[in-house]
C-alpha cells in the first residue's frame, strides 16, 4: 500500500499532470498527421528526457504512446488516409460513414471504443503483468537466451513480406551492437580506431535516425497533395445504449486479439485491427455489410489498435523485450534514467511501476477529453505543408542528438542510421526488426554467452531447462509455419499469373 500512495504523490503533481496532457496532445497530433508516425514523434521527445527527472520522462513518453495510438482514426475517417498503421481497418468502414455524411458520429464511435479498447488492455496488464514478473525472476540465461531468440524469429517472420529480408533486418542491428566493449571479456571490437565508439553505439541516435529522419526521406520523395476535410458535427460520441450492448461481445474480444497480439514482440496494431476487423466480420450476422460504413468494422479496428498498448508493456515490464517500436523508446527512455526493465522492476522500483500504471489510465482519459473537444485543432496541424514541418523537425533531431553527450558525433550517426534505415526500405526490408535487433542484441549476446556456460557447453543438458525448450520449439514452429505459408502463397501466385 506504501508504494500506492507513493505512486499517487509521483502521478499527481501539477508538473507531471501537465507534462502527461501535452504529451497526450502532441501524440495526437503526431498520429493524425499523415507521415508523421507516432514513433517519430516519441524519437523527437526522447532527447527532451534527459533534462527532466523519470517520471515526467515517462509522463512525456506514454502520453505520446497512448495519443498517438489513438490520433491515426482522426485521418482516418474523415480523409480515407491512416494517420498510423493501425488505422488501416478504419478507413474501410469509418471513411464510408463520413462519405455519407455520419463523419462526427464515426468519430465519436472511434474515439470512445478507443478509449474502452485502452482500458481493456489495461487491466489485462495490470493482471498478468506481476504474475509475468514473478515466473520471470526464475530465469535464468538459458531462458532469456530462448526467449529472445524466439523474439528474434517472431519479429523477422511476421513483420515483413519476406521472412528472410526480415532475419537480415534483425540480423543487421544485432551487428551494430557488437561495436564497442564486449560484454563479457571487456574486449575492444570494431571501433576502428575511433575513440567516441569505445563506449558502443547509443541507442538514441538509432531511434531518432531510424524513426525520424528516415521518414522525412520517406515522405519528401513524393508530392504531397492540399488536404480536403470532410465537414463534421459531433454530438455525443453517438452510441446508444442499445449499441453499446450489441458492440459488447466486439468490442471485448477486439481488444483481447490487440492485447494478444501486444503481447508477441514486433507485431503492434498494424497487424491487430486487420485480425480484429477479419475476426469481427467473421462472427457478424451480416458479414456483407462490412466496408459500407458499419458501426461494427470501425468499434473491432479502433478497440483493436488501441488495446495494444496495454498489451505490449507486458513484455517490457516484465522481461525487457520491447513489444512494438514504441515501447522500444519507451525502453530507451528508461535506459537514459539508468533503469533497467526486466521482473526485477517489480521489486526495486515498485512505486514506479504503480506510476506508470496510473499514467496509462490518466492518458487514456485525457486521450478521450482532447479529442473529443480539440477536433478543430487537430485538424488545422494536419493542413500545416510538410516543407514548413520538415526543417523544424530536422533541426530537432539534430539538437537532440548533440545534447545528450554534447558532441557532433551523434548528430553524424543519426544522419547514418537515417541512411541506413533508407535504404532498407528502398529494398524493402523491414526496418522493425532492425531496430528491435539493436535494442535486443545485447541481452541476446550476454545470454548466450551465460547460457553456454550455464549448459557446460553440452547442449543435451537444455532437458533441464523446461521453459528454454517450450521457446525453443515455439522458434521451430514459426520458422516452419512462416516458410510453408509463404510457399503456398507463392504457389497460388504463380497459378493466378498463368
Amino acid at each position: 500500500m506504501e508504494s500506492l500512495f507513493q505512486a499517487f504523490a509521483n502521478a499527481f503533481t501539477l508538473e507531471v499532470i501537465l507534462i502527461l496532457f501535452a504529451g497526450v496532445i502532441l501524440g495526437i497530433m503526431f498520429g493524425a498527421t499523415p507521415g508523421i508516425s507516432t514513433s517519430m514523434g516519441m524519437a523527437l521527445m526522447l532527447p527532451i528526457t534527459y533534462k527532466l527527472t523519470i517520471f515526467p520522462s515517462m509522463a512525456l513518453l506514454l502520453g505520446l504512446y497512448i495519443g498517438g495510438v489513438s490520433g491515426g482514426l482522426i485521418t482516418a475517417i474523415l480523409l480515407n488516409i491512416p494517420g498510423t498503421p493501425g488505422s488501416i481497418a478504419t478507413t474501410f468502414d469509418g471513411h464510408p460513414m463520413a462519405r455519407r455524411g455520419e463523419a462526427g458520429k464515426a468519430l465519436g464511435i472511434g474515439i470512445l471504443y478507443s478509449f474502452f479498447g485502452g482500458l481493456i488492455s489495461l487491466l489485462l496488464l495490470f493482471t498478468l503483468a506481476p504474475v509475468l514478473a514473478g515466473i520471470a525472476l526464475k530465469f535464468t540465461a538459458v531462458e532469456y537466451f530462448s526467449i529472445t531468440l524466439f523474439s528474434f524469429v517472431l519479429i523477422a517472420g511476421l513483420s515483413g513480406k519476406s521472412l528472410v529480408k526480415g532475419l537480415i533486418s534483425a540480423i543487421l542491428g544485432v551487428i551494430f551492437t557488437t561495436v564497442g566493449v564486449a560484454p563479457i571479456d571487456a574486449m575492444f571490437r570494431y571501433t576502428f580506431g575511433f575513440h567516441a565508439l569505445d563506449g558502443g553505439i547509443q541507442l538514441l541516435p538509432v531511434l531518432i535516425g531510424v524513426y525520424a529522419m528516415t521518414e522525412i526521406l520517406k515522405v519528401a520523395e513524393f508530392d504531397t497533395p492540399l488536404i480536403q476535410v470532410l465537414n463534421y458535427k459531433m454530438k455525443g460520441f453517438g452510441v446508444s445504449l442499445k449499441m453499446f450492448k450489441e458492440q459488447f461481445v466486439n468490442l471485448v474480444r477486439s481488444s483481447i486479439i490487440g492485447a494478444g497480439i501486444g503481447l508477441l514482440p514486433g507485431l503492434g496494431a498494424n497487424i491487430s485491427n486487420i485480425l480484429a476487423y477479419s475476426a469481427a466480420k467473421k462472427y457478424s450476422k451480416h458479414p456483407e455489410k462490412f466496408g459500407t460504413g458499419i458501426v461494427d468494422g470501425l468499434v473491432a479496428s479502433e478497440s483493436s489498435n488501441n488495446s495494444v498498448s496495454g498489451g505490449a508493456m507486458i513484455p517490457l515490464l516484465t522481461m525487457g523485450i520491447p513489444g512494438d517500436a514504441g515501447t522500444a523508446i519507451l525502453l530507451g527512455g528508461l535506459t537514459i534514467h539508468g533503469i533497467q526493465a526486466g521482473p526485477l522492476l517489480f521489486i526495486k522500483q515498485e512505486p514506479l511501476i504503480y506510476t506508470i500504471f496510473l499514467f496509462l489510465i490518466m492518458a487514456n482519459f485525457m486521450m478521450l477529453f482532447a479529442e473529443y473537444f480539440g477536433m478543430k485543432c487537430f485538424l488545422k496541424m494536419i493542413k500545416i505543408p510538410k516543407y514548413y514541418l520538415f526543417p523544424i523537425i530536422i533541426v530537432i533531431c539534430c539538437v537532440g542528438a548533440f545534447s545528450t553527450n554534447n558532441r557532433i558525433f551523434d548528430v553524424w550517426m543519426i544522419l547514418f542510421f537515417a541512411l541506413v534505415a533508407y535504404f532498407l526500405y528502398k529494398f524493402k526490408f523491414p526496418s522493425a526488426p532492425f531496430v528491435l535487433g539493436f535494442v535486443l542484441g545485447g541481452m541476446f549476446e550476454t545470454n548466450l554467452c551465460r547460457g553456454i556456460t550455464n549448459l557446460q557447453s553440452n547442449p543435451l543438458n537444455l532437458i533441464n531447462y523446461p521453459i528454454a525448450l517450450v521457446m525453443l520449439a515455439l522458434t521451430l514452429i514459426v520458422i516452419i509455419y512462416t516458410v510453408f505459408s509463404r510457399l503456398k502463397k507463392s504457389e497460388k501466385y504463380d497459378k493466378d499469373t498463368q
